[in-house]
């Protein structure tokens, strides 16, 4: 064989491996995404679930609670919840699918350090809710803060020209006042997102609604102060909410526990992906301190005050 033949069919066979490569990585990255293999954990039966740190999504959480739901295996499953709270959508999205969860089998929260706010929104759906009598939690109420700049734009000559297509368009702009009639269109978001916020309590504790109103002011509570207001069902630990979920799924001898299994992608692909999120997510956040001083999200949260 010459070296021009040898050439040609190396080229061959090197773009059939390339191939045959490429489509390994997108098989498995295929069924990676697609959850293959999601039920079945072994000797587990009791499913957990962690809901920690400020609450900015709900996909994998509520992905994972559904596949807990729906897998005959997981006789009852626990949320262990350490978080000050967060963005509203995504604690409503987990407090729903607990809701669903619970028609099938029970779900036991487990309140850590912190289960405040959207924390205790997502709590609120459980079966049982275990606090420790040194949680805090509570802070049911709804919070924004908008930003204004508009004072230090005009002592360095800075202006932004804004073309909107009504008045209410730019409510919140940092770059100029912020209005009576601003505040009022705020506000009554606000008032009706903390609705929703009571409704949920009053509906998941069964609890009138005007014992809820008096303490849906916003403040904390120790785990203790918030079983005296009916908000948790006992004081303990986290072996003891374990305990509980054996108990009330019906599990014979000690409660085994599952963790959501981690579909990770093919290592090469992660990295790259992983490497593209860091950019945008660095991108996303230097420009949202740019244009809100560091304040965070403009919009309604149920978060802990001073977070």
């Amino acid at each position: 064989m010459d070296r021009r033949a040898a050439i040609v069919l190396g080229v061959i066979f090197g773009g059939l491996f390339l191939s045959l490569f490429a489509f390994l990585v997108l098989a498995i990255s295929v069924v990676n995404r697609a959850g293959v293999g999601s039920k079945g954990y072994g000797s587990g039966n009791v499913g957990l679930i962690e809901v920690k740190g400020p609450i900015t999504e709900s996909e994998k959480t509520v992905r994972d609670l559904h596949r807990f739901g729906e897998d005959d295996a997981i006789k009852a499953v626990i949320v262990r919840v350490d978080s000050p709270g967060g963005a509203v959508a995504p604690s409503q999205e987990i407090q729903a699918e607990i809701e669903r969860i619970k028609e099938r089998k029970p779900v036991v929260v487990s309140m850590g350090n912190l289960a405040a706010s959207g924390g205790y929104y997502v709590a609120t759906a459980a079966t049982r809710i275990v606090a420790n009598p040194g949680t805090i939690t509570g802070s049911i109420g709804v919070i924004a803060q908008l930003p204004n700049v508009s004072e230090i734009a005009d002592r360095i000559g800075f202006q932004v020209n804004t073309v909107k297509s009504g008045a209410a368009k730019d409510v919140g702009n940092p770059f100029r006042p912020f209005t009576e009639s601003d505040r009022a269109i705020y506000q009554s978001v606000i008032d009706d997102v903390h609705k929703q916020f009571v409704g949920a309590v009053v509906a998941g504790r069964n609890l009138p609604e005007e014992d809820v109103r008096a303490i849906a002011d916003g403040r904390v509570l120790t785990g203790e102060q918030a079983m005296e207001a009916g908000l948790v069902d006992e004081l303990g630990n986290f072996q003891d909410a374990v305990s509980l979920a054996g108990e009330l799924g019906g599990v014979e001898g000690e409660p085994r526990l599952v963790e959501p299994r981690k579909h990770d992608t093919f290592p090469f692909e992660r990295l790259l992906s992983q490497s593209v999120r860091d950019a945008i997510r660095a991108a996303a956040e230097e420009l949202r301190d740019h244009l809100r001083g560091g304040s965070g999200s403009p919009g309604p949260q149920y978060l802990l005050p001073g977070y």
